[in-house]
């Protein structure tokens, strides 16, 4: 259908039910009824000539054409709105709020950095912060409902962007006085032990070399390497996972009351060292680096907002990290 023919206001309705997964939730959003959510949603399905949602067990299920629409759809609208009420962005006079998804690691080792940059700079600008354990977290940055992710990630498609805040170092720690910390640490002597590790989904599933494939984005899920490496190599050794924790805060505690080892990102092991008695270990092989990056959708590049806050916390982690 030509655009010239088509009722932009079918469009909003398309984005708020992609975003509720809500015929009602479009509805409060819109502030129209029920019905009129529907009757739009029929004209949208006859003018595209797809069903662009189907009722399901967790509500108003996007079809493949809809998802591929989304983008397109909802990149577009934020164009007309920001073309209709453009200014410059001033961050001392901003009034705006910025969601991000985050593992509780990247809330201790970037947030602290980021409240101080914007704070003085912007001080009507408010975060809120998301857990990163969500399995549909690429959809909420999809969907607009989130704007940023923070994580470990490989190849990302190209509708999404990405920077890198800082790269950290595994660290393998274990209690004061635990065994490993007399004589040479070898793989053997660290598979006699049970290990504690973050599968940051909390739902064991399935995940190649850590990584979990989420809408076309790799996210790293799981960080015990060496578990992983030597499942991989097929070797005799197998480890145990005793328990397995979707936070990182919970893992210095359990380390500090059993015999359990755990590998944690190189930030959290100095801090977890030094409050809860816990020692790092010589690891006998190279311990891997890893780069915490932001992510953030393309269509999110036309606004000065989203370009000033990249910078800013850009700014804020350029330092020496502590």
């Amino acid at each position: 259908m030509p655009i010239r023919r088509l009722d932009l206001n079918l469009l909003r309705v398309f984005e708020a039910v992609m975003q509720h997964r809500s015929v009602i939730g479009a509805s409060r959003e819109l502030s129209v009824t029920p019905s009129a959510v529907s009757h739009a949603l029929s004209r949208l399905r006859q003018a595209l000539g797809d069903e662009l949602f189907i009722a399901g067990e967790s509500g108003m299920e996007p079809t493949a054409r809809a998802l591929q629409l989304a983008p397109g759809i909802s990149g577009g609208l934020g164009r007309i709105a920001e073309a209709i009420s453009r200014k410059s962005f001033v961050p001392s006079e901003a009034v705006r709020t910025f969601r991000i998804a985050a593992t509780d690691y990247a809330e201790v080792a970037v947030l602290p950095r980021l409240v101080a940059r914007i704070g003085p700079a912007a001080p009507q600008i408010d975060l809120r912060v998301f857990p990163l354990n969500r399995m549909d977290v690429v959809r909420q940055l999809d969907d607009g409902r989130v704007d940023f992710v923070i994580g470990w990630f490989a190849e990302l498609p190209e509708r999404v962007r990405r920077s890198t805040l800082l790269q950290d170092t595994e660290t393998v720690l274990v209690r004061r006085g635990h065994p490993l910390t007399e004589g040479p640490v070898t793989r053997e002597r660290l598979f006699a032990f049970p290990h504690v590790v973050v599968e940051l989904t909390g739902s064991e599933e399935q995940a190649t070399d850590g990584f979990l494939d989420d809408r076309g984005v790799a996210r790293r899920v799981w960080i015990e390497r060496l578990i992983l490496e030597m499942k991989e190599e097929g070797k005799e050794l197998a480890g145990r996972v005793a328990v397995a924790v979707p936070h990182y805060a919970a893992v210095p505690p359990l380390l500090a009351v059993s015999d359990m080892v755990a590998t944690l990102p190189g930030i959290l092991a100095i801090r977890a060292a030094a409050q809860c008695g816990l020692v790092a270990l010589d690891l006998p092989y190279e311990p891997q680096r890893a780069n915490l990056d932001m992510i953030w959708h393309q269509r999110a590049e036309q606004d000065p907002g989203v370009r000033w806050f990249v910078g800013a916390i850009l700014e804020a982690m350029a330092g020496p990290l502590p």
